[in-house]
Protein backbone atom coordinates (compact mmCIF):
# COMPACT_ATOMS: atom_id res chain seq x y z
CA UNK A 1 0.00 0.00 0.00
CA UNK A 2 1.37 3.54 -1.05
CA UNK A 3 2.14 5.91 1.84
CA UNK A 4 -0.46 8.50 0.72
CA UNK A 5 -3.17 5.69 1.78
CA UNK A 6 -4.16 7.31 4.61
CA UNK A 7 -4.21 10.50 4.02
CA UNK A 8 -7.69 12.25 4.32
CA UNK A 9 -9.65 14.39 1.81
CA UNK A 10 -12.45 16.54 2.30
CA UNK A 11 -14.81 16.15 -0.69
CA UNK A 12 -17.82 14.47 -1.53
CA UNK A 13 -19.90 13.78 -4.91
CA UNK A 14 -23.71 14.16 -5.30
CA UNK A 15 -25.14 11.28 -7.56
CA UNK A 16 -28.17 12.80 -7.74
CA UNK A 17 -26.53 15.98 -9.54
CA UNK A 18 -26.46 16.11 -13.27
CA UNK A 19 -22.77 16.81 -13.34
CA UNK A 20 -20.96 13.61 -13.70
CA UNK A 21 -18.96 12.09 -10.89
CA UNK A 22 -15.28 13.11 -12.55
CA UNK A 23 -16.47 16.49 -13.39
CA UNK A 24 -17.16 16.84 -9.44
CA UNK A 25 -14.05 15.71 -8.32
CA UNK A 26 -12.19 17.27 -11.18
CA UNK A 27 -13.84 20.49 -9.67
CA UNK A 28 -13.50 20.52 -6.18
CA UNK A 29 -9.72 19.71 -6.40
CA UNK A 30 -9.29 22.28 -9.06
CA UNK A 31 -10.98 24.87 -6.44
CA UNK A 32 -9.44 23.69 -3.48
CA UNK A 33 -6.18 24.12 -5.43
CA UNK A 34 -6.89 27.91 -6.40
CA UNK A 35 -8.37 29.17 -2.84
CA UNK A 36 -5.80 27.67 -0.73
CA UNK A 37 -7.55 24.94 0.49
CA UNK A 38 -5.02 22.35 -1.02
CA UNK A 39 -1.38 23.90 -0.66
CA UNK A 40 1.59 23.50 -2.56
CA UNK A 41 3.07 20.25 -2.32
CA UNK A 42 0.30 19.19 -0.21
CA UNK A 43 0.51 15.10 -0.96
CA UNK A 44 -3.26 13.86 -2.27
CA UNK A 45 -4.80 10.42 -1.23
CA UNK A 46 -3.36 7.42 -3.45
CA UNK A 47 -6.40 6.45 -6.33
CA UNK A 48 -7.35 3.35 -5.17
CA UNK A 49 -7.63 5.00 -1.43
CA UNK A 50 -9.86 7.71 -2.35
CA UNK A 51 -11.95 5.79 -5.03
CA UNK A 52 -12.60 3.57 -2.12
CA UNK A 53 -13.72 6.46 0.34
CA UNK A 54 -15.91 7.69 -2.47
CA UNK A 55 -17.58 4.40 -3.52
CA UNK A 56 -16.21 5.46 -6.84
CA UNK A 57 -14.15 2.52 -9.53
CA UNK A 58 -10.89 3.81 -9.61
CA UNK A 59 -10.83 5.17 -13.28
CA UNK A 60 -13.16 8.06 -12.18
CA UNK A 61 -10.31 9.29 -9.58
CA UNK A 62 -7.49 8.18 -12.26
CA UNK A 63 -9.06 10.32 -14.75
CA UNK A 64 -9.65 13.31 -12.71
CA UNK A 65 -5.82 13.36 -11.38
CA UNK A 66 -4.56 12.76 -15.27
CA UNK A 67 -6.85 15.69 -16.46
CA UNK A 68 -5.64 18.31 -13.33
CA UNK A 69 -1.96 16.90 -14.23
CA UNK A 70 -2.46 17.93 -17.91
CA UNK A 71 -3.58 21.50 -16.54
CA UNK A 72 -0.90 22.18 -14.18
CA UNK A 73 -2.75 21.75 -10.58
CA UNK A 74 -1.23 18.47 -10.03
CA UNK A 75 2.10 16.18 -10.01
CA UNK A 76 1.75 12.74 -10.33
CA UNK A 77 5.01 10.82 -10.43
CA UNK A 78 5.66 6.77 -10.38
CA UNK A 79 5.70 5.01 -7.14
CA UNK A 80 5.13 8.47 -5.49
CA UNK A 81 1.92 10.45 -4.13
CA UNK A 82 0.34 13.09 -6.41
CA UNK A 83 1.12 16.10 -4.90
CA UNK A 84 -0.24 19.59 -5.82
CA UNK A 85 1.95 21.35 -8.43
CA UNK A 86 4.33 23.92 -7.02
CA UNK A 87 2.84 26.85 -9.34
CA UNK A 88 -0.53 26.05 -8.61
CA UNK A 89 -2.03 28.99 -7.88
CA UNK A 90 -2.42 30.07 -3.51
CA UNK A 91 -3.92 33.50 -1.77
CA UNK A 92 -2.05 36.62 -2.76
CA UNK A 93 -2.43 37.41 0.89
CA UNK A 94 -1.35 34.01 2.64
CA UNK A 95 2.17 34.48 3.26
CA UNK A 96 4.84 31.96 5.43
CA UNK A 97 4.64 32.76 8.87
CA UNK A 98 8.44 33.76 10.03
CA UNK A 99 10.38 33.51 13.39
CA UNK A 100 11.21 36.88 14.48
CA UNK A 101 15.17 37.27 14.15
CA UNK A 102 16.47 37.98 18.00
CA UNK A 103 18.77 41.12 18.35
CA UNK A 104 22.93 40.39 17.94
CA UNK A 105 23.55 41.67 21.42
CA UNK A 106 20.18 39.83 23.16
CA UNK A 107 19.86 42.24 26.94
CA UNK A 108 15.94 41.77 26.33
CA UNK A 109 14.88 41.31 30.19
CA UNK A 110 12.38 38.43 31.07
CA UNK A 111 13.19 35.62 29.58
CA UNK A 112 15.95 32.74 30.14
CA UNK A 113 18.58 30.58 28.05
CA UNK A 114 15.91 28.60 26.28
CA UNK A 115 19.18 26.86 25.06
CA UNK A 116 19.64 25.44 28.57
CA UNK A 117 16.47 23.10 28.93
CA UNK A 118 17.45 20.26 29.64
CA UNK A 119 15.97 18.27 26.76
CA UNK A 120 17.24 14.50 27.74
CA UNK A 121 16.05 15.37 31.56
CA UNK A 122 12.43 16.38 30.24
CA UNK A 123 12.14 13.65 27.46
CA UNK A 124 12.91 10.75 30.10
CA UNK A 125 10.71 12.83 32.26
CA UNK A 126 7.87 12.31 29.79
CA UNK A 127 8.28 9.02 29.04
CA UNK A 128 8.36 7.62 32.15
CA UNK A 129 4.89 10.05 33.08
CA UNK A 130 3.40 7.74 29.89
CA UNK A 131 4.38 4.92 31.10
CA UNK A 132 2.88 5.05 34.83
CA UNK A 133 -0.02 8.01 34.18
CA UNK A 134 -3.24 5.93 34.91
CA UNK A 135 -6.32 5.75 32.24
CA UNK A 136 -7.98 7.94 34.19
CA UNK A 137 -5.74 11.10 33.46
CA UNK A 138 -6.06 11.20 29.77
CA UNK A 139 -10.10 12.25 29.93
CA UNK A 140 -11.03 15.41 31.39
CA UNK A 141 -9.88 16.22 35.25
CA UNK A 142 -10.03 18.60 37.94
CA UNK A 143 -9.37 22.25 36.50
CA UNK A 144 -7.13 23.12 39.37
CA UNK A 145 -4.57 20.80 38.08
CA UNK A 146 -3.82 16.92 38.82
CA UNK A 147 -3.51 15.52 42.15
CA UNK A 148 0.20 14.33 41.84
CA UNK A 149 1.14 17.69 40.51
CA UNK A 150 -0.63 19.53 42.91
CA UNK A 151 1.16 17.96 45.94
CA UNK A 152 4.68 17.99 44.08
CA UNK A 153 4.21 21.43 44.43
CA UNK A 154 3.07 21.88 47.63
CA UNK A 155 6.65 19.85 48.71
CA UNK A 156 8.64 22.07 46.26
CA UNK A 157 7.22 25.31 46.94
CA UNK A 158 7.59 24.82 51.07
CA UNK A 159 10.77 23.42 50.80
CA UNK A 160 12.23 25.92 48.26
CA UNK A 161 10.23 29.15 48.83
CA UNK A 162 8.51 28.82 52.71
CA UNK A 163 4.96 28.97 50.83
CA UNK A 164 2.04 27.07 53.12
CA UNK A 165 0.92 25.24 50.55
CA UNK A 166 -1.93 22.60 51.02
CA UNK A 167 -2.56 20.51 47.83
CA UNK A 168 -6.29 22.02 47.84
CA UNK A 169 -5.18 24.95 47.68
CA UNK A 170 -2.77 25.03 44.53
CA UNK A 171 -3.91 25.28 41.50
CA UNK A 172 -1.68 24.81 38.09
CA UNK A 173 -1.93 27.61 35.29
CA UNK A 174 -0.72 28.34 32.10
CA UNK A 175 1.33 30.70 32.79
CA UNK A 176 1.72 33.46 35.82
CA UNK A 177 -0.11 35.70 33.46
CA UNK A 178 -3.30 33.24 33.57
CA UNK A 179 -3.00 33.02 37.56
CA UNK A 180 -3.25 36.70 37.62
CA UNK A 181 -6.07 36.66 35.53
CA UNK A 182 -8.00 34.24 37.58
CA UNK A 183 -7.63 35.83 40.56
CA UNK A 184 -8.40 39.67 39.20
CA UNK A 185 -11.46 37.82 37.86
CA UNK A 186 -12.20 36.32 41.75
CA UNK A 187 -11.39 39.18 43.50
CA UNK A 188 -14.12 41.62 41.07
CA UNK A 189 -16.39 38.75 41.87
CA UNK A 190 -16.10 39.31 45.22
CA UNK A 191 -16.42 43.23 44.69
CA UNK A 192 -12.61 44.82 44.26
CA UNK A 193 -12.87 47.62 41.90
CA UNK A 194 -9.14 48.40 42.56
CA UNK A 195 -5.43 46.86 42.62
CA UNK A 196 -2.72 48.76 43.90
CA UNK A 197 0.32 47.72 41.29
CA UNK A 198 4.18 49.09 41.95
CA UNK A 199 5.56 52.06 40.07
CA UNK A 200 7.45 51.12 38.35
CA UNK A 201 6.10 47.55 37.77
CA UNK A 202 5.76 45.27 34.97
CA UNK A 203 4.44 46.42 32.10
CA UNK A 204 2.95 43.01 30.64
CA UNK A 205 0.63 42.79 34.21
CA UNK A 206 -1.20 45.57 33.83
CA UNK A 207 -3.50 44.46 31.00
CA UNK A 208 -4.27 40.82 32.43
CA UNK A 209 -5.90 43.07 35.56
CA UNK A 210 -7.87 45.85 32.89
CA UNK A 211 -9.27 43.03 31.09
CA UNK A 212 -10.69 41.49 34.35
CA UNK A 213 -12.66 44.99 34.79
CA UNK A 214 -10.51 45.73 37.86
CA UNK A 215 -8.67 49.55 37.64
CA UNK A 216 -5.38 49.43 38.67
CA UNK A 217 -3.52 52.70 40.73
CA UNK A 218 0.27 53.03 40.64
CA UNK A 219 2.24 53.18 44.15
CA UNK A 220 5.48 54.35 44.41
CA UNK A 221 8.45 51.66 44.86
CA UNK A 222 11.69 52.89 46.67
CA UNK A 223 14.73 51.09 48.31
CA UNK A 224 12.58 49.47 50.70
CA UNK A 225 10.16 48.17 48.15
CA UNK A 226 6.68 49.00 48.10
CA UNK A 227 5.15 52.36 49.95
CA UNK A 228 2.76 50.48 52.47
CA UNK A 229 2.06 54.56 53.50
CA UNK A 230 0.76 55.35 50.48
CA UNK A 231 -1.09 51.70 49.81
CA UNK A 232 -2.69 52.64 52.98
CA UNK A 233 -4.16 55.83 51.69
CA UNK A 234 -5.26 54.63 48.91
CA UNK A 235 -8.53 53.21 48.23
CA UNK A 236 -7.47 49.67 47.00
CA UNK A 237 -8.85 46.21 47.73
CA UNK A 238 -5.74 43.94 47.06
CA UNK A 239 -2.41 44.70 45.88
CA UNK A 240 -0.19 43.05 43.22
CA UNK A 241 3.82 43.11 44.76
CA UNK A 242 7.01 41.33 43.90
CA UNK A 243 8.34 41.32 46.87
CA UNK A 244 11.30 39.15 46.69
CA UNK A 245 12.78 40.66 43.79
CA UNK A 246 10.94 43.82 42.71
CA UNK A 247 10.50 44.41 38.76
CA UNK A 248 12.50 46.45 37.66
CA UNK A 249 14.02 47.50 40.41
CA UNK A 250 15.25 44.60 41.97
CA UNK A 251 15.24 45.50 45.96
CA UNK A 252 13.68 42.93 48.04
CA UNK A 253 10.90 44.44 50.08
CA UNK A 254 12.31 45.35 53.86
CA UNK A 255 10.74 43.31 56.45
CA UNK A 256 8.41 46.17 58.35
CA UNK A 257 7.45 46.95 55.13
CA UNK A 258 6.49 43.14 54.72
CA UNK A 259 4.91 43.49 57.72
CA UNK A 260 3.29 46.61 57.20
CA UNK A 261 1.55 45.10 54.17
CA UNK A 262 0.01 41.54 55.80
CA UNK A 263 -1.45 44.14 58.81
CA UNK A 264 -2.50 46.25 55.70
CA UNK A 265 -4.57 43.26 54.45
CA UNK A 266 -6.02 42.26 57.33
CA UNK A 267 -7.22 45.75 58.45
CA UNK A 268 -8.55 46.32 54.84
CA UNK A 269 -9.89 43.11 54.49
CA UNK A 270 -8.09 43.02 51.18
CA UNK A 271 -5.67 41.00 49.49
CA UNK A 272 -1.70 40.95 48.57
CA UNK A 273 -1.07 39.37 45.18
CA UNK A 274 2.54 37.86 45.07
CA UNK A 275 4.09 37.50 42.19
CA UNK A 276 7.31 35.47 42.97
CA UNK A 277 8.81 35.14 38.84
CA UNK A 278 12.25 34.46 39.54
CA UNK A 279 13.14 33.72 43.11
CA UNK A 280 15.05 30.94 42.58
CA UNK A 281 17.82 32.71 41.10
CA UNK A 282 20.06 34.48 43.68
CA UNK A 283 23.97 35.34 43.84
CA UNK A 284 24.56 37.57 46.99
CA UNK A 285 22.36 36.90 49.73
CA UNK A 286 20.72 34.52 51.47
CA UNK A 287 16.89 33.80 49.80
CA UNK A 288 14.29 35.32 51.18
CA UNK A 289 10.83 33.23 51.90
CA UNK A 290 8.01 33.97 50.43
CA UNK A 291 5.35 36.79 51.72
CA UNK A 292 2.91 33.99 51.33
CA UNK A 293 4.03 32.04 54.29
CA UNK A 294 3.69 34.69 56.84
CA UNK A 295 -0.16 34.95 56.00
CA UNK A 296 -1.98 32.02 53.83
CA UNK A 297 -5.37 33.57 54.71
CA UNK A 298 -4.02 36.52 52.50
CA UNK A 299 -2.11 36.09 50.27
CA UNK A 300 -2.31 34.73 47.00
CA UNK A 301 0.96 32.65 45.85
CA UNK A 302 1.70 32.84 41.69
CA UNK A 303 4.80 31.66 39.90
CA UNK A 304 5.76 29.30 37.06
CA UNK A 305 8.36 27.71 35.25
CA UNK A 306 8.86 30.17 32.60
CA UNK A 307 12.06 31.06 34.07
CA UNK A 308 13.95 28.15 35.29
CA UNK A 309 12.83 25.71 32.68
CA UNK A 310 11.24 27.06 29.66
CA UNK A 311 8.32 29.84 28.87
CA UNK A 312 7.37 27.65 25.92
CA UNK A 313 6.08 24.63 28.28
CA UNK A 314 2.99 27.61 29.59
CA UNK A 315 2.88 25.69 33.26
CA UNK A 316 2.67 28.36 36.28
CA UNK A 317 0.70 27.91 39.59
CA UNK A 318 -1.25 29.67 42.31
CA UNK A 319 -1.68 29.33 46.02
CA UNK A 320 -5.44 30.92 46.89
CA UNK A 321 -6.72 31.90 50.03
CA UNK A 322 -9.26 29.44 51.19
CA UNK A 323 -11.85 32.43 50.46
CA UNK A 324 -10.72 32.46 47.07
CA UNK A 325 -10.13 28.72 45.94
CA UNK A 326 -13.63 28.35 44.54
CA UNK A 327 -14.14 31.49 42.86
CA UNK A 328 -10.54 30.80 41.24
CA UNK A 329 -11.13 27.29 40.40
CA UNK A 330 -14.77 28.26 38.87
CA UNK A 331 -12.56 30.62 36.62
CA UNK A 332 -9.95 28.35 35.81
CA UNK A 333 -12.81 26.04 34.32
CA UNK A 334 -14.54 28.52 32.71
CA UNK A 335 -10.82 29.36 31.14
CA UNK A 336 -9.66 26.29 29.53
CA UNK A 337 -10.86 23.21 31.71
CA UNK A 338 -7.47 22.69 32.57
CA UNK A 339 -3.46 23.20 31.66
CA UNK A 340 -2.27 20.00 29.84
CA UNK A 341 -2.09 17.35 31.57
CA UNK A 342 0.74 15.71 29.99
CA UNK A 343 3.36 18.69 30.66
CA UNK A 344 1.63 18.20 33.98
CA UNK A 345 2.68 14.97 34.56
CA UNK A 346 6.53 15.46 33.54
CA UNK A 347 6.97 18.34 35.35
CA UNK A 348 5.50 15.89 38.37
CA UNK A 349 8.41 13.37 37.65
CA UNK A 350 10.88 16.05 37.26
CA UNK A 351 10.13 17.86 41.04
CA UNK A 352 10.03 14.19 42.62
CA UNK A 353 13.46 13.05 40.97
CA UNK A 354 14.92 16.27 42.15
CA UNK A 355 15.59 17.35 38.34
CA UNK A 356 14.33 20.98 38.76
CA UNK A 357 16.58 21.34 41.82
CA UNK A 358 19.41 20.30 39.71
CA UNK A 359 18.85 22.26 36.66
CA UNK A 360 18.50 25.63 38.75
CA UNK A 361 21.61 24.72 40.38
CA UNK A 362 23.62 24.62 37.56
CA UNK A 363 22.07 27.48 35.89
CA UNK A 364 22.49 29.85 38.69
CA UNK A 365 26.14 29.49 38.04
CA UNK A 366 25.82 30.41 34.18
CA UNK A 367 23.73 32.83 35.56
CA UNK A 368 26.13 34.56 37.72
CA UNK A 369 28.80 34.17 35.49
CA UNK A 370 27.13 36.16 32.82
CA UNK A 371 25.73 38.93 35.35
CA UNK A 372 29.43 39.34 36.91
CA UNK A 373 30.60 39.46 33.04
CA UNK A 374 27.98 42.61 32.36
CA UNK A 375 29.03 44.27 35.77
CA UNK A 376 32.01 43.97 34.78
CA UNK A 377 32.10 45.82 31.35
CA UNK A 378 29.45 48.16 32.47
CA UNK A 379 32.28 49.38 34.65
CA UNK A 380 34.96 49.45 31.92
CA UNK A 381 33.19 51.13 29.01
CA UNK A 382 30.36 53.01 30.84
CA UNK A 383 31.15 53.96 34.23
CA UNK A 384 28.83 56.42 35.04
CA UNK A 385 26.26 54.29 34.87
CA UNK A 386 25.82 52.22 38.36
CA UNK A 387 23.66 48.69 38.21
CA UNK A 388 21.48 48.37 40.85
CA UNK A 389 18.70 45.06 41.79
CA UNK A 390 21.83 42.72 40.67
CA UNK A 391 21.58 40.01 43.49
CA UNK A 392 19.15 38.02 42.16
CA UNK A 393 17.21 37.82 39.01
CA UNK A 394 18.31 37.52 35.51
CA UNK A 395 18.47 41.76 34.82
CA UNK A 396 19.64 44.53 36.53
CA UNK A 397 18.84 48.38 36.40
CA UNK A 398 20.96 51.12 35.14
CA UNK A 399 19.66 54.79 35.20
CA UNK A 400 20.81 57.08 32.64
CA UNK A 401 21.67 60.64 33.22
CA UNK A 402 18.00 62.80 33.23
CA UNK A 403 18.75 64.55 29.57
CA UNK A 404 18.98 61.57 27.88
CA UNK A 405 16.08 60.82 25.99
CA UNK A 406 15.24 56.66 26.67
CA UNK A 407 13.76 56.36 23.21
CA UNK A 408 16.21 57.73 20.91
CA UNK A 409 19.03 55.74 23.03
CA UNK A 410 16.60 52.24 22.75
CA UNK A 411 16.15 53.31 18.59
CA UNK A 412 19.75 53.69 18.52
CA UNK A 413 20.91 50.51 20.55
CA UNK A 414 18.61 48.83 18.08
CA UNK A 415 20.38 49.88 15.08
CA UNK A 416 23.49 48.82 16.64
CA UNK A 417 22.07 45.29 16.56
CA UNK A 418 21.87 45.76 20.62
CA UNK A 419 18.19 44.39 22.23
CA UNK A 420 17.19 46.46 25.27
CA UNK A 421 14.19 47.30 27.50
CA UNK A 422 13.89 51.22 28.95
CA UNK A 423 12.44 51.62 32.30
CA UNK A 424 9.35 53.89 30.70
CA UNK A 425 7.07 51.45 29.61
CA UNK A 426 6.79 50.23 33.21
CA UNK A 427 6.25 53.42 34.73
CA UNK A 428 2.99 55.03 35.14
CA UNK A 429 4.62 58.40 35.91
CA UNK A 430 7.58 60.47 34.55
CA UNK A 431 10.77 59.23 35.98
CA UNK A 432 14.20 59.34 35.60
CA UNK A 433 15.07 57.70 32.52
CA UNK A 434 16.51 53.62 32.50
CA UNK A 435 17.77 50.61 31.11
CA UNK A 436 16.73 47.16 31.81
CA UNK A 437 19.41 45.23 30.70
CA UNK A 438 18.48 41.23 30.88
CA UNK A 439 21.36 39.01 31.16
CA UNK A 440 19.28 35.41 30.63
CA UNK A 441 19.47 35.09 26.84
CA UNK A 442 22.75 36.36 25.78
CA UNK A 443 25.74 34.26 25.85
CA UNK A 444 28.90 35.28 27.71
CA UNK A 445 31.59 36.02 24.90
CA UNK A 446 29.08 38.42 23.19
CA UNK A 447 28.52 40.44 26.82
CA UNK A 448 31.84 42.53 26.00
CA UNK A 449 30.51 43.46 22.46
CA UNK A 450 27.24 44.20 23.46
CA UNK A 451 28.40 46.40 26.40
CA UNK A 452 30.60 48.37 23.20
CA UNK A 453 27.57 48.57 21.22
CA UNK A 454 25.69 50.40 24.32
CA UNK A 455 28.77 52.59 24.35
CA UNK A 456 28.53 53.66 21.32
CA UNK A 457 24.96 54.62 21.15
CA UNK A 458 25.02 56.39 24.07
CA UNK A 459 27.07 58.62 22.81
CA UNK A 460 25.60 59.12 19.88
CA UNK A 461 22.21 59.91 21.38
CA UNK A 462 23.95 62.36 23.91
CA UNK A 463 26.24 64.11 20.90
CA UNK A 464 23.31 64.72 18.75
Amino acid sequence: MKASSGIDLMVGLDRDSTVGLRAQLEHQLREGVRSGTLRHDAPLPSTRALARELGVARGVVMEAYAQLAAEGYLVSRQGAPTRVAARAAAPPSVTAPTEPSAPRFDFRPGAPDVSLFPRTAWATALRQALREAPDARFSYSDPRGTPELRQALSTYLGRVRGVAADPEAVMVTSGLTQGLALTCRALAARGVRRIAVEEPGSADLRAPIAAAGLEWVAIDVDGDGLDVAALERSDVGAALVTPAHQYPTGVVLAPERRAALLEWAVARDAFVLEDDYDAEYRYDRQPVGALQGLDPQRVVYMSSISKTLAPALRIGWLVAPPALVEETRHQKATDDRGTPVLTQLGLTVMLERGELDRHVRSTRVVYRRRRDTLIAALARRLPELHPRGAAAGLHLLVDLPHDVDEGALVRAAEGRGVGLDSLAPHSARPARPGLILGYGRIAEPAIEGGVRALAGAIDAVTRG
